[in-house]
């Protein structure tokens, strides 16, 4: 049922976004009650959870309201210089649903949630080091491999570039101490390993179904509607993110996860360690797909060599014990080494972030 959805969509932001639990709460109501919400997500009845129908409807309004055409949600919404009142929000949204429904209609049936969140980047680069290190050792290298970046579902791309960024972390800053983007990991513990090794990427590459240029104003909108409209620091980096991907792009390839994978393993490559990386994109793949990409992960887990090693990196949610809350761990499996670590646990945008003390003991 489509209102349970919106429901399970409201607990998981309830503790970060009260204004996006209200709205969603309200909507599901008014979805069960055959309101307006149901004539704004009519043909969506029957989606399955993986697609979060709620975030496509909250990031709809979302996009009305960062374009200025919904001024009466407009003041509740931060990311618009508003300032929200939960009592009064849900009917300052029918006001903007009764006048954009066919409008919102569109945009949620046509779009995927696209929450290309940089914050990710800061255990990616504690992941990469680790990597780096690890593959090093393997190897009997005095010196760090460099490293082939594969992202698989990267949306704009914001999280192939964690060389070109900023770690401020107890004072010190590691990565790229010039970067025009700086990020506050708020880490708890750190990775075992020397975080000033600088971190060389010779190669990075992207795939998605939908990818979002970030080149155009369009792209950016796409991505910033998807921020929970009360948190400001999210929103603030999301914009920094773009500006550094416009000033360094990498292009994003239309392509399936497996058909993009199968091309690119191919043919393992020497001297280079390839890190395949995904984060929040295993809900998205269909079952048929994710046995795809495994079977087409191990097979060049079978070629890969002390000198052309292979890493697998990501950051996807488990289910906890607690109803509706979610734990977003960073995995680490290396061949052909054979290591499968986890090295960590944090929220859903990367950001807080607790390292595992001696992950490989």
């Amino acid at each position: 049922m489509l209102a349970e959805l919106f429901l399970d969509a409201s607990r998981a932001c309830e503790v970060h976004s009260p204004l996006t639990r209200t709205l969603l709460v309200a909507a599901a109501d008014d979805l069960a009650r055959g309101g307006v919400t149901a004539r704004v997500m009519a043909g969506a009845e029957c989606d399955r959870h993986g697609t979060v129908p709620g975030l496509r409807f909250a990031g709809a309004l979302h996009r009305l309201v960062l374009e200025g055409r919904a001024p009466t949600l407009a003041k509740h919404y931060p990311t618009a210089g508003g300032r929200p009142d939960l009592d009064t929000l849900w009917d300052d949204a029918l006001t903007v649903l009764h006048e954009h429904t066919e409008e919102l209609r569109a945009l949620v049936t046509s779009t995927v949630v696209q929450t290309n969140e940089p914050g990710r980047s800061a255990p990616l680069f504690g992941g990469l080091q680790t990597a780096t290190h690890l593959a090093a050792a393997e190897a009997d290298r005095r010196t760090a491999f460099p490293i082939r970046l594969l992202e698989v579902g990267a949306s704009g791309g914001l999280n192939l570039r964690p060389h070109r960024m900023a770690y401020r972390v107890d004072g010190e800053v590691f990565g790229d101490p010039g970067s025009p983007f700086a990020l506050d990991p708020r880490w708890t513990g750190r990775p075992p390993v020397d975080l000033r090794h600088n971190l060389r990427l010779v190669r990075r590459a992207g795939c998605d179904l939908n990818p979002v240029d970030v080149s155009t104003e369009d792209g950016r909108l796409h991505l910033s509607s998807f921020v929970w409209a009360d948190q400001v620091d999210r929103f603030d980096r999301l914009q920094a993110a773009v500006e550094l991907a416009r000033l360094d792009p990498v292009p994003v390839r239309p392509a399936t996860g497996p058909e993009w994978l199968a091309e690119q393993l191919a043919r393992p490559e020497r001297d280079v360690l390839t890190v395949v990386w995904h984060s929040v994109v295993w809900q998205y793949a269909s079952p048929a797909d994710r046995a795809m990409g495994r079977a087409i992960l191990a097979d060049a887990a079978s070629r890969a060599t002390p000198m052309a090693p292979l890493a697998l990196l990501v950051y996807e949610p488990r289910r906890t014990h607690t109803a509706g809350a979610y734990e977003f761990r960073l995995l680490l499996k290396l061949w052909p080494a054979g290591v499968s670590l986890r090295l960590g646990t944090g929220v859903g945008h990367g950001i807080p972030f607790t390292w595992d003390t001696a992950p490989w003991n």
